[in-house]
């Protein structure tokens, strides 16, 4: 307790990056999966072609690969001068967003085929039909899958504090660098993590009990 109570604006700086890195990486990717998977589906085969791309190639790329061609390769090439928390947000992101849009995506393919044909035959464009009659059927799929993919996203995000950002496991090093009692201090950081997953697990409760509901 004391390992906490001494260095407490450490940890509570850490875990405030941890939750702030998977928040964002997990906005960006959410959003990302799910324009991914609209391409995936899509009836242009340039879309359909670049979402195979993309999917294959990020999914089966080591993450900590990804982290130091975004660190080392990106700020050298595109854009010199980039904080390292937005590149391992965009890192996290990316790679993530590949296993959401693959829950989208298997969602989609739930929703019988007659419910795009019957809002084909109404006039309704891709989108339209995508947006309006698919993805709400598909939302009841996803929510299980996606839980699981934004809490293992937590969980890589400690990969960001090899890299110099600030989150929890790169105040665990600071504090063994230091010659800190190193079980408290993995208990403390395996608390923080614990707090956000839960809380990732109890949201996605509450949204799949109201589809429940809904049905």
């Amino acid at each position: 307790m004391n390992v906490l109570l001494d260095n407490f604006a450490g940890f509570r700086e850490g875990f405030i990056g941890t939750l702030t890195l998977t928040a964002v990486s997990a906005l960006i990717a959410l959003v990302l999966g799910l324009v991914i998977a609209g391409f995936r589906v899509s009836p242009v085969p340039p879309l359909r072609l670049f979402g195979t791309v993309w999917v294959n190639l990020l999914r089966n790329t080591p993450l900590t690969l990804l982290f130091l061609v975004a660190v080392f390769v990106v700020p050298e090439i595109l854009f010199p001068g980039m904080s390292f928390f937005v590149l391992a947000a965009l890192a996290l992101g990316f790679y993530t967003s590949t296993f959401v849009c693959e829950a989208i995506r298997s969602g989609i393919n739930t929703v019988p085929l007659g419910q795009a044909e019957a809002a084909r035959s109404l006039g309704m464009t891709f989108s339209q039909t995508l947006r309006l009659i698919v993805l709400p059927q598909a939302t009841r799929t996803v929510l299980p899958p996606l839980s699981s993919i934004l809490i293992a996203l937590t969980k890589n995000s400690a990969i960001a504090g090899a890299f110099s950002v600030t989150e929890l496991f790169g105040w665990q090093k600071l504090m063994s660098d230091r010659g800190e009692d190193i079980v408290p201090i993995f208990i403390w950081v395996a608390a923080g993590y614990l707090v956000i997953t839960f809380t990732i697990s109890g949201i996605f409760r509450v949204l799949e009990r109201r589809m429940e509901v809904a049905r």
